[in-house]
């Protein structure tokens, strides 16, 4: 049994912390689903809430095209963990839109636009990073190429500084000119190791090289903006940094092996990162593999947009064979060197298998990603959906996997495959 420590309180009547948005959400039986199905799927996200390891969480689904689910449950401020205080005193329900950060959930958003660039012609997968970033092409990374850094490939998974301290994400030049020093071993692109932070600054420099613009400004007029919505930003603008749901650590502190793997992974101590993303400084810089701020609904939006061929509401925001290409394998089913678990990855996505994984239970054809251990993203086409799960407790307790494992089965199990 697990003590209930650094947990957050859970009220005994879950509906004064549940927000539906009752005017978004159609019939389920439109969309061969039934309000059994749906309640099905929300009865997890409250076992979930229930462990306490969760402060604020909110889903979206949709199925064919049509939202079947948009709520949210638990707080956006207020209310932390005991271990955690809160940095503001207010108390703020979790709304269904009230925007969340995605860690590296925003991988696969920063990976389309490089697949952009290839639809524009302006780069290839192919090519080599070196021929963008002359600067990166030394000390082993000469061969290393962009669909290398899409897929984890590339050979350079961490920032080569020994304990950097986390301010030093928010300074992208120094960031570059560390990873443009670095060596590697691994720059044949044999070897899958999970990039959890250098790969997204590598693509957002050669973004900055080739267009002439932040990696910010083009995402706006590639992907948020075509899809209307209000975030889907790096970071947040000033004028709506008071309305991000603010993240904690929770739970159990992480032990060995795991805290290992988390700061082998994330360059920092897991613990921090909570801490450290509810902060101005955190909100006003650009980190392409780890801060997109978006609403449940602008995620599955984009989701929904992949499934589509790059359509949404009248606009083409990418070529059919573009999203062909992107969610298209890059290599077979192998224990990730960083992660230490089998992982499939795309030129910039996460892989679903036939069995059980990220999305489920036999979602081959699915694809998105993870971000900080519990929130996911994705889109399955056989079961016609596009599902953004986000949430703000950072937490390695073992209660922590089980839970949301409980979740992905359930939204696989109650959104049956569509026969066509």
């Amino acid at each position: 049994m697990f003590k209930k420590t650094n947990t957050v309180a859970v009220p005994k009547h879950l509906g004064s912390v549940t927000q539906i948005d009752t005017h978004a959400e159609i019939s389920p039986y439109d969309v061969n689903m039934t309000r059994d199905n749906v309640e099905a799927i929300w009865n997890s996200v409250e076992s979930f809430y229930k462990t306490g390891l969760q402060p604020g969480m909110t889903m979206v689904i949709r199925r064919q095209g049509e939202i079947v689910l948009k709520r949210s449950i638990g707080h956006a401020r207020g209310n932390p963990p005991p271990q955690h205080p809160d940095p503001d005193s207010n108390t703020v329900l979790m709304s269904p839109d009230t925007p969340i950060c995605l860690f590296s959930a925003s991988k696969a958003i920063t990976a389309m636009l490089i697949h952009k660039l290839k639809e524009e012609g302006k780069l290839q997968l192919t090519d080599k990073v070196g021929e963008y970033l002359p600067e990166f092409a030394c000390n082993g990374k000469e061969n290393i190429t962009i669909g290398h850094v899409l897929s984890h490939r590339a050979g350079v998974p961490l920032i080569p500084m020994k304990n950097p301290h986390p301010s030093l994400l928010f300074k992208w030049d120094s960031v570059i000119d560390l990873i443009n020093s670095g060596h590697t071993t691994q720059g044949d692109g044999k070897t899958q190791s999970y990039h959890a932070i250098v790969g997204g600054y590598i693509l957002g420099e050669i973004v900055r090289r080739i267009t002439g613009q932040s990696v910010e400004t083009f995402l706006q007029s590639v992907i948020a903006k075509p899809l209307g919505a209000t975030y889907l930003t790096y970071g947040l603008p000033k004028q709506h940094q008071n309305k991000a749901a603010f993240n904690y650590s929770t739970g159990a502190a992480p032990i060995f092996p795991i805290n290992v793997l988390a700061k082998r992974a994330l360059n920092i101590d897991f613990e921090k990162i909570a801490s450290i993303s509810n902060t101005e400084a955190f909100m006003d810089v650009s980190i392409p593999a780890g801060n997109i701020y978006g609403t449940a609904d602008e995620v599955s939006r984009f989701y929904q947009m992949m499934l589509d061929g790059g359509q949404y509401n009248g606009h083409q925001l990418f070529e059919a064979d573009t999203i062909r290409d992107a969610i298209k394998p890059a290599g077979p089913l192998t224990i990730d060197q960083t992660l230490m678990i089998p992982m499939r990855f795309s030129n910039g996505f996460m892989l679903g298998e036939h069995l059980f994984s990220l999305f489920g239970v036999k979602a081959r054809k699915a694809y998105g990603h993870l971000g900080l251990i519990n929130i996911v993203s994705w889109a399955d086409p056989a079961r016609e959906i596009s599902v953004a799960f986000l949430n703000t407790g950072k937490s390695l307790d073992p209660r922590t996997l089980p839970a949301l494992g409980k979740v992905l089965l359930s939204v696989s199990q109650n959104c049956s495959v569509i026969q066509r």
